[in-house]
């Protein structure tokens, strides 16, 4: 299958009432801009946050399996993507976000990543077919959710072994109570958002 076809030069998807705007850092798809619609707590990772995350994650996107169960602009989903995920499922519950991340993936012409309007707890609370490689957790903040999100990965075999996952908190890292196999790998803040890098270990 031919993974990379070349885009054309400009988006075409839908357009939505309250834009926002993210640019694509690196990779295949570089420099890319496109629309996404804004809403209550969709927070866009900022491009320095996600520059620093995918230096630390240089040498294990290319041919990962891509988990973004909070999806929202689609900003982390389209970089892994763009850098060589192998392929790459996005969950949100704002229809018009799923509808623009999907519309941004036509206009690629991506044919090896999903778009479902999925309530993220939900989904994972499901058996995993197949476990994934890297995930990307930055829910709206002040929710409960990071919490159940990582407890659900890890009881319902969502991880393969060794999988790095990276999330965004209003608290620091060492704070959140996470499976006590992941080991913290990097972390920074950025505002009042601290992000983190995790790996898996076999429990």
């Amino acid at each position: 299958m031919n993974r990379r076809p070349k885009a054309p030069a400009q988006a075409n998807g839908r357009q939505h009432g309250g834009q926002g705007q993210l640019r694509i850092i690196g990779g295949e798809w570089r420099s890319r801009r496109f629309a996404f619609p804004e809403g209550p707590g969709l927070r866009p990772t900022p491009d320095r946050v996600r520059e620093t995350l995918f230096n630390w994650l240089a040498a294990y996107v290319p041919g990962a399996r891509v988990l973004d169960p909070f999806a929202g602009s689609g900003a982390l989903f389209l970089e892994a993507l763009s850098r060589g995920a192998a392929s790459g499922l996005a969950l949100d519950l704002n229809r018009e976000a799923v509808a623009a991340l999907r519309g941004h993936l036509a206009t690629l012409k991506c044919d090896f990543g999903d778009v479902q309007l999925q309530d993220a707890l939900a989904y994972l609370a499901k058996p995993a077919t197949a476990p994934v490689d890297l995930v990307f957790l930055d829910p709206p903040f002040h929710q409960d959710l990071l919490q159940n999100a990582c407890r659900l990965l890890e009881e319902n075999g969502w991880l393969a072994d060794n999988a790095w996952i990276y999330t965004e908190s209003e608290s620091v890292p060492s704070s959140l109570g996470l499976p006590g196999n992941w080991r913290l790998h990097r972390e920074k803040q950025a505002g009042n958002v601290h992000y983190a890098l995790w790996q898996r270990q076999n429990p």
